[in-house]
């Protein structure tokens, strides 16, 4: 083949054969004399001796390349490690926060149930599913309904107290009104003396108030109200709120008198419904006669 690719020998001339002979001689000398004569050994340790400095210096590239490989590596595994246990520390921390949901969930349970044994009537549990977003109006939504033998009036407790009553029901839900709407009227009395009032819903969610009360009265500060059961809505003996202001002014006619619910009204998620039917005093006739409420 012709032209700039073609093959050239590698050896021209007479000069690089007889070189080429010459070192092939000196390779064949030197493998017998290793053979034969025993001094060759001590030779080979001095060769090797110093070609170690050669050998180190051109097995540095590689240990260099090894370790910049590891280092890389290293890295990488180490990242993905690291992601790793923070997805393991994002789901251990989820599970922290449920499981301190459910031991809160539990504690109100355990209060709930507390709350029951204290019961005469009957009670149901429920869950509360919703809020009327109308500021004007305190009312919940209950996933209890007729289907479940709700009926208007029913009084609804949670653990702290009394919240309301049922004012409307559907098939499978009922709208509870919280005592401190303002349409809601609760009779009361003083746990410490006995006192009868009738507890008023204000429109404010921590606060109700004492109608007709007069300067003589006997009310002090942390009096406990509790429901006196006349009108038959509500029964007897269960804590309405507690006594945060007595105000007594010459001006006007009444004491005001200023409560706080004994009900967790903005925090309570499962409430009780007392089957509570009040016993109506009946008439000469032999019917019975409804009780102002």
């Amino acid at each position: 083949m012709h032209g700039r690719w073609a093959i050239k020998p590698i050896f021209r001339g007479g000069s690089p054969r007889r070189l080429f002979l010459l070192l092939a001689l000196l390779a064949v000398l030197l493998m017998v004399a290793d053979l034969k004569w025993p001094r060759m050994k001590e030779g080979r340790a001095w060769l090797s001796l110093l070609v170690t400095p050669l050998q180190w210096v051109v097995d540095v590239p590689s240990r260099v390349a090894d370790s910049l490989s590891d280092v890389v590596v290293d890295r990488a595994s180490l990242l993905r490690e690291n992601q790793s246990l923070k997805a393991e520390a994002l789901v251990l921390e989820r599970k922290v926060q449920q499981m301190a949901a459910l031991t809160a969930e539990n504690i109100r349970l355990r209060e709930l149930l507390s709350a029951s044994e204290r019961v005469d009537a009957p009670a149901r549990l429920a869950e509360l599913i919703g809020v009327n977003p109308d500021p004007f109006q305190h009312e919940v939504i209950l996933n209890r309904g007729s289907e479940d033998g709700v009926f208007v009036g029913e009084p609804v407790l949670d653990a702290g107290g009394v919240m309301g009553q049922v004012v409307s029901l559907a098939h499978y839900t009922s709208r509870v009104m919280l005592v401190t709407d303002a349409r809601s009227a609760i009779p009361v009395e003083v746990n410490r003396n006995g006192y009868r009032g009738i507890a008023l819903g204000k429109g404010a969610l921590n606060e109700l108030e004492l109608e007709h009360v007069p300067d003589t009265a006997d009310l002090q500060v942390n009096d406990l109200l509790l429901t006196s059961g006349l009108g038959g809505r509500f029964p007897r003996g269960y804590p309405v709120a507690r006594v945060t202001e007595v105000i007594r002014d010459p001006g006007r006619p009444f004491t005001l008198v200023k409560a706080e619910p004994a009900a967790r009204l903005d925090r309570s998620r499962h409430l009780l419904l007392v089957e509570y039917q009040p016993v109506l005093p009946e008439t000469p006739d032999g019917r019975e006669e409804a009780l102002d409420e």
